[in-house]
């Protein structure tokens, strides 16, 4: 297109099939690409711009063919397929949940985590989509305007800097494209709901004689959604029978919860609520049909079902718009430019919010109690709340001693209706740029400046107002009618103040029974807003040095500077927890860092018996951080090719990560863990050990045993654990060191074998210094199995008992922040792929494609001297997970299978210990068919879960079972078998 020879960053040629097709060494032999002779070529994980497409780093590539026949809506969803990724941090099935993130896309390289996956676009960094994190929003990617993605596995922060720590995912935009392409999809379930639906419109033109190109891409995406009721498996409250005695993975039913939207009262002699005739009794059953009453008729269940509220796949709407042209401004200097827009809109809804009066987030934090008589203002005439039943009213006493008679309660707050959040996220993101040649292209430069910019808005309903709902219970009825309207039996509120503020009484005795007006005057809407900048400017220079007799000396030198910033704000109520949730914080922060690489690429020898090629090469990246200093990154590699159709390669990586904004800066922000374990559990008055004795030093553990004669816990105990995670400004960088070797193997000199490429790596990744909170269930086991203190200065348990909660039971386990654990990973990846003309038709062909990945280890060490808490083999990181493709083409249609596996895994050995309860392997197949009516014209359809595989019951309460699925619904597909269809124009 340009007047002088254009550096195309290109990865190879061989990119024909599905997510897993590795870079052959011989892919130049292929005739898949479409280099021309003397083109300069950068290869993702090098930043030598050569004239071969070698990669002594294992590489993976997914091609715009690939993505358009999974019709994915977000290529999030062809990723995971690939077994090099991991869980994802956020996805549509594990997010419905969250404060924030809702809705959001990621990829996680190796399980790793996701800020340890740096990804790119163009081969330059993308502003997060997360406040005080790095991570990327794939929905920001324009799908259709992909012409591949290239997987770079291993550490790459000599390359590309901070992040690159698992790899590098880098999306490469289509270029010099001209004509127009187009295309509309829809797709549903086989059980009719979350339908998706998109549109794109992709066009591009040259200009100036062919010095100059430009295309622009319109998309619109949409994915309903879907609700835990809409699945026969996810319709009601469950718990693993596991927990009575019964077989791992098969439900007990119904196991409601005990928050019911009547309200449960708590005296000291009965437990009062109202049966499902509205009749008042004073027995509660959860999930019985009948209870021992004194008072009414004693009937249940008396629980509530939230599986009828909760969000299994939350909805997300997205529109793009992206841009890319170039112009020739002299033989010598091209300007170009990039720019990506997306709205993305997700929302998510869960059940009514639940209520109690005590507790770290109940309306009476101090002591639970609430009053059901008042002192009159400026008296001391004690008056009954008109609301309260008299025979709650009579068994109420006074707990707290002050002269006022009080009960617990806990309630559903029904009349609020489900807690709903609304999430609009923003993307912006623009390139500008020129590049050119010198000494007669021997060298190509580019420089460029990179803006990004996120901005999110979420909205948020169905929790309160603490401070007006605590006036709002304060009840009397209005004998002297303070309200001035002729009427002397209202109940109405106490306080005058807050009568003048719009105050309403509130009656939360029985289902129903808040009125509208206090509903409006309690409901507390929630907000929370977020910024993130990211600006970038480089400069790099690539080439050939000299000649040497086996090749050309290849360099790359560069520079770069890079500032982030990025804030969060939540509500005034969020911030102070006076709307009876998480306490979260303002976050704000920022830095910069200033940058320099080098790279070298050495050829030894070439085209010698036993060498057709032998080479080395290196790289160095120095950093100076605003924030932690001055870092250092280098890797090593070396490719030995003896014969044509065997290479061999290596690579050795020292990479870092430097701290994100929210690990530096976040304040303490709260959280709910699920899957925790009391060491102290079951404990008596003697015995236990070392164990026994450090819980018995707890005064509220030995109130509890010798009120109970051992330590005992409710399911409002266990289920009721909070904590804060908290920044650490004096954080430093993390360091890991990876390691890989493998080979490709080709046989080019076997006819059968011609089109057959097979790639095996082994990899091995450590990383110290791991930026974590220490695990609370280590903490845990730190303070009372080994009696660290450090440990047990995190560990808060409550004193004294409340309506809901025991004497004992730990209330918060804090966990801020450090530099301490330690990860390491360690595996084999495997892929193949062979492609044949079949004969039965003119132009037919078939072509086999697989990747395989077994994890050998994965392991994270709370501290360097703690044991390992393995995970290879567990849920989300099976030990052995495949993809297999088989396609079959012809000049007028091609169908295809895919098929994908994951191992055998088994619970959270930090539950289970031995890891005796496991989920059977699981095998998916997608199906898709595209039909070529005219050259300009296809039509095509496919079938997702062709096998309408079930998702696998996980244990409730672990930390694989995504609330309100039953499953890892991250990992495991929850939607079953569906169906989509579209058609494609092409100008």
């Amino acid at each position: 297109m340009t007047k002088f020879t254009k550096l195309k960053a290109t990865v190879a040629p061989m990119v024909l099939g599905i997510a897993m097709v590795s870079v052959p060494a011989f892919a130049q032999e292929e005739g898949a690409a479409d280099e021309q002779p003397g083109e300069l070529i950068v290869v993702t994980g090098s930043r030598i711009a050569s004239a071969t497409v070698e990669s002594a780093a294992p590489l993976q590539v997914v091609s715009a063919e690939s993505i358009d026949d999974a019709g994915v809506t977000n290529v999030q969803e062809l990723l995971l397929e690939n077994p090099v990724f991991g869980t994802p941090g956020l996805s549509r099935t594990n997010s419905a949940f969250l404060t924030s993130g809702t809705g959001v896309a990621t990829v996680d390289l190796r399980d790793l985590g996701s800020d340890r996956t740096l990804v790119l676009i163009n081969g330059r960094r993308v502003v997060a989509s997360v406040a005080g994190s790095a991570t990327v929003d794939l929905n920001v990617i324009p799908t259709q305007f992909v012409e591949r993605v290239d997987i770079l596995t291993g550490g790459a922060s000599s390359l590309y800097g901070s992040d690159a720590v698992a790899g590098v995912v880098n999306f490469v935009y289509k270029s010099n494209f001209e004509g127009i392409e187009a295309n509309a999809q829809y797709g549903i379930t086989e059980r009719g709901d979350d339908a998706r639906y998109q549109m794109n419109v992709t066009a591009g033109t040259n200009f100036a004689d062919g010095d100059g190109n430009l295309m622009v891409h319109f998309g619109y995406s949409n994915e309903e959604g879907l609700l835990s009721k809409q699945r026969s498996n996810t319709q009601i409250d469950a718990l693993d029978s596991i927990y009575f005695g019964g077989d791992y993975g098969t439900d007990t039913e119904p196991f409601f919860s005990s928050f019911p939207p009547q309200g449960r009262f708590i005296t000291p002699s009965a437990t009062f609520t109202y049966a499902p005739n509205g009749q008042l009794q004073d027995c509660f059953t959860t999930n019985g049909d009948t209870c021992t009453a004194t008072v009414g008729p004693g009937l249940g269940p008396n629980g509530f079902n939230r599986q009828q509220f909760r969000t299994l796949a939350v909805p997300v709407q997205r529109y793009l718009f992206a841009a890319a042209g170039e112009y020739a401004l002299s033989d010598d200097i091209n300007f170009f430019f990039e720019g990506t827009f997306n709205k993305t809109s997700s929302s998510r809804i869960i059940e009514p919010f639940p209520l109690e009066s005590g507790g770290s987030n109940g309306i009476f934090p101090t002591d639970g109690g609430y009053n059901v008589e008042n002192y009159l203002p400026g008296t001391t005439t004690i008056v009954a709340n008109p609301f309260v039943p008299t025979e709650i009213l009579n068994a109420a006493t006074d707990s707290n001693g002050d002269g006022l008679r009080d009960i617990g309660f806990v309630r559903r707050l029904a009349e609020f209706g489900p807690r709903s959040g609304r999430t609009e996220r923003d993307f912006y993101r623009f390139v500008v740029g020129f590049d050119g040649g010198l000494f007669d292209d021997r060298f190509r430069w580019d420089v460029s400046y990179n803006y990004g910019q996120v901005n999110e808005n979420q909205t948020s309903s169905g929790q309160v107002n603490v401070v007006n709902f605590r006036d709002a219970l304060a009840v009397m009825t209005d004998v002297n009618d303070l309200n001035g309207n002729g009427l002397t039996t209202d109940a109405i509120c106490i306080d005058a103040e807050a009568r003048a503020n719009g105050c309403v009484a509130a009656n939360i005795f029985g289902a129903g029974s808040i009125s509208q007006g206090a509903v409006d005057y309690i409901q507390a809407q929630g907000t929370y807003q977020t910024g993130l900048k990211q600006q970038v400017l480089q400069g790099n220079l690539s080439g050939t040095l000299l000649d040497l007799p086996a090749g050309p000396l290849g360099i790359a030198v560069g520079v770069e500077y890079r500032k982030e910033s990025s804030f969060s704000d939540n509500d005034a109520l969020t911030n102070q927890g006076l709307n009876a949730g998480n306490v979260l914080p303002d976050t704000s922060g920022s830095f910069d860092v200033k940058e320099a690489f080098a790279e070298i690429k050495v050829p030894i020898l070439a085209d010698t018996p036993g060498f057709q090629l032998l080479e080395v090469g290196g790289a160095i990246r120095v950093s100076d951080y605003s924030t932690v200093g001055s870092v250092v990154s280098y890797n090593g590699t070396a490719t030995w090719q003896p014969i044509d159709d065997l290479r061999i390669r290596g690579t050795y990586a020292r990479a870092v990560r430097a701290p994100n904004i929210g690990e530096l800066f976040a304040g303490l922000s709260q959280t709910f863990p699920s899957g925790l374990i009391d060491p102290c559990e079951g404990i008596g008055a003697t015995g236990g050990g070392a164990t026994g004795d450090n819980c018995r030093a707890d005064a509220g553990v030995a109130a509890n045993i010798a009120a109970n004669g051992v330590f005992t816990l409710n399911q409002a105990d266990i289920q009721g654990i909070s904590g804060f995670n908290g920044g650490n400004p004096d954080l430093f960088e993390e360091t890991a060191d990876s390691w890989t070797v493998g080979a490709v193997i080709a046989p080019r000199s076997i006819p059968a074998l011609g089109n057959l490429t097979i790639t095996a790596d082994y990899y091995n990744i450590e990383i110290t210094d791991v930026i974590s909170g220490f695990p609370r269930q280590f903490s845990l086991q730190q303070c009372y199995d080994e009696g660290n203190s450090t440990f047990c200065d995190l560990i808060v348990r409550r004193q004294a008992g409340t309506a809901v909660n025991s004497v004992g039971s730990i209330d918060l386990i804090n966990a801020l922040q450090v530099n301490a654990a330690v990860l390491k990973t360690s595996g084999v990846d495997v892929t193949a792929s062979w492609s044949t003309p079949l004969g039965l038709t003119a132009g037919d062909r078939l072509s086999l494609r697989g990747a395989y990945t077994h994890v050998i280890k994965n392991d994270f060490f709370s501290l360097p001297t703690a044991d390992a808490d393995p995970s290879a083999g567990e849920i989300g990181t099976a030990k052995d997970r495949f993809t297999a493709n088989a396609t079959y083409s012809t000049d007028d249609f091609k169908v295809g299978f895919t098929g994908t596996f994951i191992g055998k895994s088994y619970e959270d050995d930090q539950f289970d210990g031995p890891k005796a309860y496991s989920v059977p392997a699981y095998f998916l197949l997608d199906m898709n068919t595209s039909f070529y009516v005219t050259e300009k014209f296809e039509f095509y359809f496919g079938v997702d879960n062709l096998l309408d595989k079930s998702a696998p019951n996980i244990l409730t309460g672990t930390p694989f079972n995504v609330t309100g699925s039953d499953t890892a619904a991250d990992v495991y597909d929850v939607f079953g078998r569906r169906y989509y269809t579209g058609v494609r124009l092409r100008f």
